[in-house]
């Protein structure tokens, strides 16, 4: 069978003012030089050497926007899950006061510290929650919950109370938000924009070589997953879709676009997404994706239970009984990988995710595979 590429159509409260901070609107296609380490352009990721101390105030541009912190924050609410890992992991946890927004349990290493800390929702927390802990720093993971239509806030909300907002810059570089829902990519994914943020959160709170130590690590555990990755022997035209969740088992599944998190995991292994949307989780019909017959499906396992298809056991219910899916090769032939939902996303623990499809993959026989041109 000759596998189809399928496209989907894009889809205040009286509250104190906090001090040590200033927002502007930015231009994006505008740059700014660094100048001493105290203004660093979004571009720049190399542009906070460790073992120098950050020379504030601090100017950057994130997502947009110019941020000037005059020094490091002293109480972080994070929105989002890889932001609040991150902030654990540059050994920043006696500084966020409250957490929201996850797929999965945090980290095992940070356990312990993580149930010391409030959270303030599973999903999303309401703007009333974020300001009441009174943080001057709201460090997001999703552009959508802070950004010029926030679900949870603007930054401008934010701003006009005295409290500077951090986005995760893999959710806006080379990605357009504006389209609404998880928005469109621009180009593909690539690791080194986490590696930005990484930094960048370092210089923020003057923590570089906590920042540099972080970064090399999860460098080397790529280069790691990528040489066992590439060792692999797997058919050269072997496909695979990555399905999340669906807002109902009976609705079209989102799954992941060619350019997304999953979409880097699929290019270092040689493997042929059947979804050829540039959305990051474009809605896409089983019909559809029947008829391209995937030879492996990738199923996001979390704890979230915002829709009925977050849960992964319903999802491989669902495939195996319906009437459309369960005729699929993948299916049939029980090629179906459980994933970490939140290494589908743009985070660390993406890494992860590539080198646990490796593993899954290196476990599976491919030996009646024969794919008609």
């Amino acid at each position: 069978m000759k596998h189809i590429l399928l496209v989907s159509c894009a889809l205040s409260a009286g509250l104190a003012v906090f001090p040590g901070y200033a927002e502007t609107s930015h231009d994006p296609s505008t740059h700014d030089l660094p100048a001493n380490g105290s203004s660093v352009d979004d571009s720049a990721v190399d542009g906070f050497p460790s073992g120098h101390a950050t020379d504030y105030p601090l100017t950057l541009t994130n997502c947009g926007h110019e941020v000037t912190f005059d020094k490091a924050p002293e109480r972080v609410v994070t929105i989002g899950q890889s932001a609040t890992e991150v902030l654990y992991s540059l050994g920043l946890a006696s500084r966020v006061v409250g957490t929201s927004v996850w797929f999965n349990p945090v980290l095992p290493e940070f356990t312990e510290v993580n149930a010391g800390i409030e959270r303030l929702a599973d999903n999303d927390p309401s703007f009333e929650s974020v300001v009441g802990k009174r943080p001057d720093l709201v460090a997001a993971q999703y552009e959508w919950h802070v950004g010029d239509t926030g679900s949870v806030g603007t930054r401008e909300m934010f701003h006009d109370l005295g409290i500077a907002s951090y986005i995760m810059p893999v959710d806006c570089d080379t990605k357009d938000n504006s389209t609404g829902g998880d928005g469109v990519r621009t180009a593909a994914f690539a690791t080194e924009s986490i590696y930005k943020g990484i930094r960048e959160l370092a210089a923020i709170f003057d923590v570089q070589d906590a920042g540099q130590v972080l970064v090399s690590s999860l460098q080397t555990q790529e280069s790691e997953a990528i040489a066992r990755a590439k060792a692999l022997d797997l058919p050269d035209d072997l496909s695979a879709v990555f399905w999340f969740s669906s807002a109902d088992l009976d609705s079209d599944p989102f799954v992941a676009g060619r350019l997304g998190a999953p979409g880097y995991m699929m290019q270092k292994l040689g493997i042929e997404n059947v979804i050829s949307s540039n959305e990051e989780w474009p809605g896409v019909g089983w019909e559809s994706i029947a008829k391209a017959d995937p030879d492996v499906i990738v199923i996001a396992d979390m704890d979230r239970r915002r829709y009925p298809a977050d849960d992964a056991a319903q999802k491989l219910d669902f495939l195996r009984n319906d009437p459309v899916t369960s005729q699929m090769t993948a299916v049939r032939e029980g090629r179906i990988v459980t994933m970490d939902a939140h290494a589908m996303s743009a985070t660390m623990r993406t890494i992860h995710g590539l080198d646990s499809l490796s593993q899954a993959l290196a476990e599976m026989h491919f030996l009646h595979m024969n794919h008609d041109e």
